[in-house]
């Protein structure tokens, strides 16, 4: 059974109140650009192989002149202008990542649906326990933040929908702003708050 006894809270410090939402806006900016895969690439004129030989000749046929059957201009030729392999990060300093998590935060609570655990356990690994606490929230999906995920404990989690486990070190902004409420145990909370 688990021990988890969820209240919903809103006690946050004075300060998150004051959060210019713009930093979440550049955080989850930043997050998404760091997430692209980067990999679209094409090759110009000069990296296609062959067109070693001119084509025709450069005189006399009436035509234009072709240099090499690789321009772009034909089938099998180079791309203009195509992707290439190009840096998609975008900066972004600790104390606005630390902004912008405190401003997630303070939103979640706003709206009523950051609910705190003294802790989150199930000891005996079964989804129906972990689905009697989801279901007591009455929400659309859950984030759970946990200090440290145990194994019982997220075997219980993993099966069920729209609900995502994660230790401390994980929270980010992206994430709780991502989710429609966030399930936290207290020590973590007290901890992201004492850092703020």
């Amino acid at each position: 059974m688990s021990n988890a006894v969820v209240v919903q809270t809103n006690e946050l410090p004075e300060s998150f109140k004051d959060i210019n939402s713009h930093n979440l806006y550049l955080y989850v900016k930043s997050y998404l650009a760091a997430q692209r895969a980067n990999t679209a690439r094409v090759k110009n004129r000069s990296e296609v192989s062959g067109g070693g030989k001119k084509p025709k000749a450069q005189k006399g046929s009436g035509g234009a002149r072709w240099g090499s059957k690789r321009s772009p201009l034909f089938v099998g030729g180079g791309q203009v202008f195509g992707p290439t392999k190009r840096n998609y990060n975008q900066k972004i300093n600790k104390k606005q990542k630390a902004l912008a998590l405190n401003f997630a935060i303070n939103a979640q609570a706003e709206k009523g649906s950051l609910f705190v655990a003294d802790s989150i356990a199930i000891e005996s690994g079964k989804t129906k326990d972990a689905l009697s606490i989801i279901n007591e929230l009455n929400q659309r999906d859950t984030l759970v933040i946990v200090e440290s995920i145990e194994e019982k404990t997220y075997l219980a989690f993993r099966n069920i929908k729209n609900c995502y486990m994660i230790e401390k070190q994980e929270v980010n902004a992206y994430l709780i702003s991502a989710y429609h409420s966030v399930l936290i145990e207290k020590s973590v909370l007290d901890s992201l708050t004492k850092e703020a």
